[in-house]
């Protein structure tokens, strides 16, 4: 699976050691983040991983800033992408299965490595269940479509 990461000031740490994790699981990452704590602006970065996944460059996107919700906020003002914050595996399957959510979002003020992982893990696991969660998908980006 291909998987663009991307990350601002706050998480750098975090993120090269979650992509060795997906690297050692077999995927391909693609690193769309920044590699010091030099501040930078998350909007930006949220924006590029939007783009890239909406435009189908990578099968999903992961996203990490100091709490997951900033970056989050500006990757879902790109038309077609669905990303979800979380903070645990139940909400990182659920977004997945029912939302099917192309990107998760998640804070490293909030959560540690080791939680981390299993978020990234569990989303990656979980398949999109269609049915009357398509519906759903499907009406969300109809809201999309009357902007």
């Amino acid at each position: 699976m291909k998987i663009i990461i991307g990350n601002d000031h706050a998480s750098p740490d975090m993120k090269k050691e979650l992509v060795k994790y997906l690297e050692g699981l077999g995927h391909e990452v693609v690193n769309f983040g920044v590699d010091t704590s030099e501040s930078c602006n998350y909007p930006e970065i949220g924006e590029k991983v939007g783009r890239a996944v909406a435009a189908g460059e990578a099968d999903c996107g992961v996203l990490i800033c100091g709490t997951g919700v900033g970056i989050s906020l500006a990757a879902n003002k790109v038309k077609g992408v669905r990303a979800a914050v979380c903070s645990e595996t139940t909400t990182a399957r659920f977004v997945k299965q029912h939302n099917n959510a192309n990107i998760i979002a998640f804070g490293s003020r909030i959560v540690g490595i080791e939680t981390a992982k299993d978020i990234v893990k569990a989303y990656l696991e979980a398949e999109f269940e269609g049915g009357r969660h398509q519906t759903r998908v499907d009406m969300i980006h109809a809201i999309e479509d009357r902007q």
